[in-house]
């Protein structure tokens, strides 16, 4: 069970250390995992902070029984029940084992707790890969896109000078 709740001041020194390695360390992961469009790190502080201040964002951490950082995932409550999802991580050495799948379900059930009707979240468009997994969980694209924010290095360096997001979204129906 993925119990979430919201992480204190304290842990987001290692919630972004473990984004960073989870986003951008090819280390022991398969290559569809990691972000290898962009260079350097995936969020620093900053960023994170600044997120962390937009109204309704709340960032979750996972634990488990003996405490270890299992993952974490950024939710942004918006209008008319629609929820927000980034920032979905889990440890990159204990990937391929459903803690994907755990985390995701765990933050839909944290969103549709709280009134939540649907939850969007963009995908880098030139990851085909993980796009396809977002879709085998009930996600659809919605032919919306929004362009990458190139030149504020907070968020890494491109690699390429031609991406941008995809927009996916699923209904958080009361069984979804």
């Amino acid at each position: 069970m993925v119990d979430l709740r919201e992480a204190a001041e304290a842990e987001y020194p290692d919630i972004i250390a473990m984004t960073n390695r989870a986003f951008r360390e090819p280390a022991g992961q398969a290559d569809w995992k990691v972000e290898t469009l962009v260079d350097g790190r995936r969020i620093e502080e900053s960023l994170l902070r600044d997120d962390l201040a937009e109204p309704g964002a709340k960032l979750l951490i996972w634990r488990d029984a003996a405490g270890e950082h299992m993952g974490h995932v950024r939710l942004d409550e918006g209008p008319d029940g629609a929820w927000y999802l980034a920032m979905l991580t889990v440890r990159p050495d204990r990937q391929d084992g459903g803690l994907g799948r755990a985390l995701l379900a765990a933050a839909e059930d944290y969103a549709r707790a709280r009134g939540g009707r649907r939850m969007r979240m963009t995908v880098v468009h030139q990851r085909p890969e993980l796009i396809a997994w977002y879709e085998r969980r009930g996600y659809a694209l919605t032919g919306e896109t929004e362009p990458f924010p190139y030149g504020d290095d907070r968020f890494g360096t491109p690699t390429r000078d031609d991406l941008y997001f995809d927009v996916l979204e699923r209904t958080l129906g009361p069984n979804a």
